[in-house]
């Protein structure tokens, strides 16, 4: 990220909505916003994107053949007009011959939700990103997500998105299917 180019750049919009870029608020404001930027869009960074850690399934004569899921909280940005969503993401997975490091699906979450986005590709990015490292034998992601650029502008609405992506048993198995979207539903 070229911080200069930034700091440059908010200073224009500060004046072209009509702000004093010198009033003593805002003085500084353009330094910061580069600095979040940095933090916040990470996600452009591929040095930065999480390696999934996978460990045998079967070893020390355990294998595990159910359903493992996981939630949390994620934050992305709009890249329609650059305002945020966030919300909530739903995991579950049913391994094969791998299983994870579970603290990887929140890894992966936050590097893909750290740049402009659509919730759409958002879910198939995580989704994809997991599946190629583990190889489940089925996996599921779930978004349910607020929409600032819905909510203060256009329409004004308050509402959710939700999306989701299923693969493997998770598609073919109503049951299968069935047992993880009860769990994004508690």
């Amino acid at each position: 990220m070229d911080e200069k180019q930034v700091v440059t750049s908010i200073r224009q919009i500060l004046m072209a909505i009509g702000e004093n870029k010198e009033r003593e608020g805002l003085k500084d404001t353009p330094k910061r916003v580069a600095k979040m930027y940095k933090e916040i869009f990470r996600g452009y960074d591929l040095k930065q994107k999480p390696k999934i850690i996978i460990f045998s399934n079967g070893k020390d004569n355990v294998t595990y053949d159910q359903l493992i899921t996981d939630r949390g909280n994620f934050c992305s940005f709009c890249e329609h007009h650059m305002l945020p969503f966030f919300g909530q993401y739903f995991f579950g997975y049913i391994p094969d011959k791998k299983i994870m490091g579970l603290s990887k699906v929140a890894r992966i979450v936050d590097f893909y939700s750290a740049k402009f986005q659509i919730q759409e590709r958002l879910v198939k990015e995580i989704a994809d990103e997991i599946e190629k490292a583990v190889k489940p034998k089925g996996l599921g992601v779930f978004m349910i997500a607020t929409h600032l650029c819905k909510q203060i502008r256009g329409v004004k609405k308050e509402g959710v998105m939700t999306t989701c992506d299923l693969r493997g048993c998770f598609r073919t198995n109503e049951k299968t299917r069935d047992e993880f979207l009860l769990f994004t539903r508690n």
